[in-house]
């Protein structure tokens, strides 16, 4: 009775879940890509790259990756900071701040994309300070990064907390009483920790990016070979009933996502070996 109870599985057997799974899977990803591809496949290969690289494409995929990475890089750094306050100190306030960062998740993005551009417009509260200076923020290159900045925080803070709450104080405070810096302490103790969790959530805070429409419509103000993205740009085929051309654009998006996530994962394994050889 006993060994019959450890062989008991709450979930079913190994053949019939990765059946279960592959499946859904297949329906749900899977199937749409391979319909994008063989939609983007009827242009022909000539005709498909003279689509994919006209010059307003390429305005739009340097905006678009431009500005998902710098938007990555601050997330990857505040995020991280965030991340260590909500988890190494208390304070009046911290279960507030600590829901908050989970707002982007929750709220609509059209409903962000209108709430920033009303802030960072020439006439909002920090966009009239920011016009004093000479920085437009609103309708440029700024606000998109903006924009994008604030839908990526969450995947950073929330990728990273759970490992920083892993990680023992003593372990800091071990390395502190043998002489070392704070500095010395956070490269050479805690960063190998961190690094493929920070990396991580770098990685989906750029993917996040990459396809954002609904938060960055509105404060890029969509001037083409300017400010108009990527996802804007497919759009903008689909109204033409331009199929063809909006699939072959989302084709580029899409292997330049993957290649991206693909470096990533090669530097968190090579983080994670270089961590366990140590």
């Amino acid at each position: 009775m006993t060994t019959r109870r450890r062989n008991a599985r709450v979930l079913p057997g190994f053949g019939l879940s990765l059946g279960f799974t592959l499946t859904y899977l297949g329906l749900i990803v899977l199937f749409p890509l391979s319909l994008l591809f063989w939609k983007s496949a009827t242009l022909g290969w000539g005709e498909f790259w003279a689509v994919a690289t006209t010059p307003r494409a390429l305005a739009a995929y340097r905006i678009t990756l431009g500005a998902s990475f710098i938007a990555a890089s601050i997330n990857m750094g505040f995020g991280l900071l965030l991340a260590w306050v909500l988890t190494r100190y208390r304070w009046k306030g911290r279960q507030f701040v600590d829901a908050l960062v989970d707002l982007p998740f929750a709220l609509p993005t059209a409903v962000s994309g209108i709430a920033l551009t009303a802030v960072y417009s020439k006439h909002g509260v920090i966009g009239s300070k920011l016009e004093a200076l000479g920085i437009q923020a609103a309708f440029s290159p700024i606000g998109i990064v903006l924009a994008l900045t604030f839908i990526g925080l969450p995947f950073v803070v929330r990728t990273v907390q759970p490992v920083l709450e892993d990680l023992e104080p003593e372990v800091e405070e071990a390395a502190a009483s043998l002489g070392a810096s704070r500095w010395q302490v956070f490269h050479r103790v805690l960063l190998p920790m961190i690094l493929p969790a920070t990396l991580t959530g770098f990685a989906l805070a750029f993917a996040r990016a990459l396809g954002e429409y609904g938060s960055v419509v509105f404060i890029s103000g969509n001037m083409p070979m300017k400010t108009e993205i990527a996802s804007l740009l497919i759009m903008t085929k689909l109204e033409q009933y331009d199929y063809p051309g909006a699939t072959a654009i989302a084709v580029m998006m899409l292997g330049a996502s993957f290649v991206l996530l693909l470096i990533i994962n090669l530097l968190q394994w090579h983080a994670q070996r270089h961590r366990v050889s140590r």
